[in-house]
């Protein structure tokens, strides 16, 4: 049996495996890239280790790049501790096909970690060593949505933020304040450009990125930490520009079987941790095949090749498009739906799912006969191939792990864009009326009947987390899942709220067909499934 490490991979190890090695020299890409920092990214997760690491190791394989990137993590330092520091930085990549062959990769493109989560001085240094370095090109971001968020969701700021708000940039905590704190240093160093790209898989993702980083250095420049002309400067996107993206890849959360494969292939100690904040993670990351990533291209002090690697680099305009014809179309509203369903009905896998038939023909109908009538064309992508590939092959497949329980988090966040942008495109539309919606509605009563937290057998489960969890459940408190006069007009804060949905689903007209759904929904044992079967 051979180790995931270093060493391993230099004395040839792994070559009575079937797993595919670096042909570069890694070690003259570490000590290059250790000078020379190019590219720094935040948040050391899964999609990052088999998506965007890889993307860089496919240019140094192709000999058009010779750089690796840096990761760090500032909100689960034991990712770094437990997973990166044991293995090297290397990471096992799991190819998974629709037809149950499974490929292996070592990914080394990661030159070197840090746990900006520990507070340890020797980190923080080296950090802001990197953010200093005139060779920086870029620093990335897959850190959720939730890594952007100032606030909560009575609109205050988190104490977490006010903290740093008030003890300035040299005893910051927050994910935004770093970023801003290193910025400063590379403002104060010598104002090299940068461009700060986020990668997460949120709408306008660039556009929350740089509001979040400027609305803290505004907070310090009231307080007399940062000068105006550090605003002016970090407000300057020839200095310091926020390119948007679009990033599409399903990556669940280690699975038993890759695990047991890659162990049958000679590789050991592959077990899966879970941290003190909950992350489950592994030293090799499980996804599918498909996957694309479309970037602004604006990067004021260059960047890497990236189309070499299969990056989209375009316009923003483009990017817009692209992202609202996956996230508002083509992908996550089906992907939303099959989670709040599969919770109620019983189902721990997506592809699981896709096998029920009153299921399957729901996304279908959700993504064809409504989404579809209001998409966005990209040019880039045809929308018709993307969301065939979405529902005849991405979801459909067994060999993906994929859980509706980790789809559901935070589904309070993700309804306004999965959701509220067809609602909102009903109403503009000359030709719709957005009365005439139906899988929409279902879906959103689908979520309300998921806060219960009692399935559609009648049985308590726990709820993904999600922010406002707790705010809806009190609102729902006298709603009991068998008894449907229990209803009342107890969803009407709910339906009126313009933060999650992105409109008032009251004042549009919707709110009398969700509430009648969610009703049906609440007539006992398999009501769910009957009201599903009533409405496709």
């Amino acid at each position: 049996m051979a180790k995931l490490t270093i060493d391993e991979v230099l004395k040839g190890g792994l070559s009575d495996t079937p797993v595919k090695v670096p042909s570069y020299d890694i070690l003259k890409m570490r000590e290059i890239t250790a000078a020379e920092p190019v590219w720094l990214h935040f948040g050391a997760g899964n999609i990052f280790r088999i998506f965007i690491a890889r993307l860089d190791q496919t240019l140094i394989e192709k000999g058009v790049w010779n750089k690796g990137i840096i990761a760090a993590d500032t909100f689960d330092g034991e990712i770094i501790e437990k997973i990166y520091d044991p293995h090297d930085n290397l990471t096992l990549a799991a190819d998974m096909r629709s037809d149950g062959n499974i490929s292996f990769e070592v990914v080394a493109s990661v030159s070197e970690s840090v746990n900006a989560a520990s507070g340890d001085k020797d980190s923080n240094d080296r950090l802001v060593e990197i953010a200093c370095a005139p060779s920086l090109q870029m620093i990335s971001f897959t850190m959720t949505e939730k890594g952007y968020a100032l606030r909560g969701i009575d609109g205050s700021y988190l104490s977490i933020v006010s903290s740093d708000i008030e003890n300035g940039p040299d005893n910051c905590m927050h994910a935004m304040s770093r970023v801003c704190a290193l910025l400063l240093k590379r403002f104060e160093s010598g104002k090299t450009p940068v461009a700060l790209v986020s990668m997460d898989n949120c709408s306008h993702n660039g556009e929350k990125l740089r509001g979040s980083i400027l609305e803290i250095a505004s907070e310090w420049n009231k307080n007399g930490f940062v000068s105006d002309e550090f605003i002016s400067w970090i407000s300057d996107e020839s200095n310091v520009s926020f390119p948007w993206s679009m990033i599409d890849k399903i990556t669940p959360r280690p699975d038993k079987e890759v695990q047991s494969r890659a162990e049958e292939a000679g590789i050991e100690d592959m077990a899966p941790i879970t941290t003190s904040r909950g992350t489950f993670i592994a030293p090799f990351v499980n996804a599918e095949i498909p996957q694309y990533l479309v970037i602004e291209d604006t990067f004021p002090n260059g960047r890497p090749p990236l189309e070499d690697a299969g990056v989209y680099m375009t316009d923003r305009d483009t990017v817009n498009k692209v992202e609202k014809m996956k996230v508002t179309t083509c992908l996550n509203p089906l992907h939303t739906s099959l989670a709040v369903f599969g919770c109620l009905l019983g189902y721990t896998r997506i592809s699981d799912e896709m096998k029920d038939e009153d299921l399957n023909k729901l996304v279908r109908a959700l993504g064809y006969d409504e989404a579809m009538k209001v998409v966005t064309d990209p040019g880039i992508i045809r929308p018709e191939d993307f969301i065939n590939e979405v529902i005849d092959e991405r979801l459909p497949n067994p060999y993906i792990p994929d859980a509706p329980q980790r789809i559901a988090t935070d589904t309070s966040l993700k309804i306004p864009i999965r959701f509220g942008e067809t609602i909102k495109s009903y109403i503009e539309s000359p030709s719709l009326d957005v009365r005439d919606l139906t899988y929409v509605p279902l879906t959103i009563a689908g979520w309300i009947r998921y806060l219960l937290a009692v399935d559609d057998n009648g049985d308590k489960f726990d709820p993904s987390s999600d922010p406002m969890l707790a705010t809806l459940q009190n609102l729902l408190q006298d709603v009991v899942w068998n008894d449907p006069s229990t209803l009342g007009d107890s969803i009407d804060p709910i339906l009126r709220n313009e933060i999650i949905f992105g409109t008032d689903l009251v004042a549009c007209g919707l709110s009398d067909k969700i509430t009648k759904m969610l009703s049906e929904m609440l007539e006992g044992k398999g009501s769910v499934r009957r009201t599903i079967q009533k409405y496709i």
